[in-house]
């Protein structure tokens, strides 16, 4: 399953990993409901097969993005960045679209489960983007053996960079696993060369979370591959702390400052290929990509990865019966 990627996961590279045989998910992000359409419309023109879209469920929109799917005969929807209301849940499945949803614990999913969504993802603080405290790894024990016997599927996502993983993921009891990071530099992402070259040049480590100084000023985390941008940021903090301090500004427009410190980023990076003062959202999976290569390529790889972990683990097997 393809991760949502602001800017990165449009008609291209969705419309790729799906006819790869993986699952492509449009982000839309900030879209309005005549771009998200346009969006949708031009996506099933490049495939045949299933595809979903993630909708933010803070967008003041969401009623008229759910619209447009329906519409358009949207197949899934993911519900991202916060809790989804019951009315949009039992709409959605009412036009018989599949929902998703995020769920970063074991209280939020079975919740989540209880509202009638119809599978949930879990995502690991090792993920690009907006990110929350927790590894994929215990998540994942939290989470799976809780729906390990129940009918609702859950994937895994954060840090995932190899077909071996997604198999222990799967034997833990995960119907698979979302990866967006090793997708960015494929042939058929839209992403400037510049993004790209980063993203190939970059370690693991590179990718780090974003720092708040301050609890009066919170700073919902971002992994992002360190730059000028992200030493700034800190600059900025400390300059409205400092502000704040001294009363020349009031707590609720430090806030907004600091905020608004990150307002376009993501596309400057993307687009304009400005990866200096743009933001380069990444998961830590980035020290796996070595090269820019066809979607195609990747979802061939993961499949082989897991094909050779299995049968290393069957010869293995074989060979210890054969010992006894």
């Amino acid at each position: 399953m393809g991760g949502a990627m602001s800017w990165v996961s449009e008609r291209n590279l969705v419309s790729a990993i799906s006819n790869a045989g993986g699952f492509g998910v449009i982000a839309c992000g900030a879209m309005f409901p005549d771009l998200l359409e346009k969006e949708i419309i031009e996506t099933q023109k490049l495939t045949n097969k299933p595809f979903g879209v993630n909708l933010i469920t803070m967008h003041p929109k969401l009623g008229e993005l759910i619209d447009v799917c329906i519409e358009t005969k949207v197949s899934h929807i993911v519900l991202a960045g916060g809790l989804p209301t019951k009315p949009n849940i039992e709409k959605i499945k009412g036009a018989g679209i599949k929902v998703m949803c995020f769920a970063p614990a074991l209280s939020l999913a079975k919740r989540l489960v209880k509202m009638g969504v119809d599978a949930l993802i879990i995502e690991g603080m090792e993920a690009g983007g907006h990110i929350g405290p927790v590894s994929t790894s215990v998540l994942a024990q939290e989470i799976l053996p809780h729906f390990k016997n129940e009918q609702i599927p859950v994937f895994v996502a954060g840090g995932i960079g190899r077909g071996e993983m997604i198999i222990n993921y799967l034997e833990m009891g995960a119907s698979g696993c979302q990866i967006g990071t090793l997708f960015v530099c494929t042939n058929e992402s839209i992403a400037h060369k510049n993004f790209k070259e980063v993203f190939i040049k970059s370690a693991a480590r590179n990718a780090i979370p974003s720092v708040q100084i301050s609890a009066d000023f919170p700073v919902i985390p971002v992994r992002a591959i360190a730059n000028k941008a992200s030493d700034d940021f800190m600059k900025r903090q400390k300059e409205v702390i400092d502000e704040y301090q001294k009363g020349q500004i009031s707590k609720e427009d430090g806030q907004l400052e600091i905020e608004k410190f990150w307002a376009g980023a993501l596309r400057r990076a993307v687009i304009d290929g400005d990866v200096e003062t743009g933001s380069l959202m990444a998961g830590q999976s980035v020290g796996m990509v070595d090269r820019e290569k066809p979607v195609k390529e990747v979802v061939n790889m993961l499949v082989q990865q897991a094909n050779n972990h299995i049968e290393r683990k069957s010869v293995e097997a074989a060979k210890q019966i054969v010992n006894q």
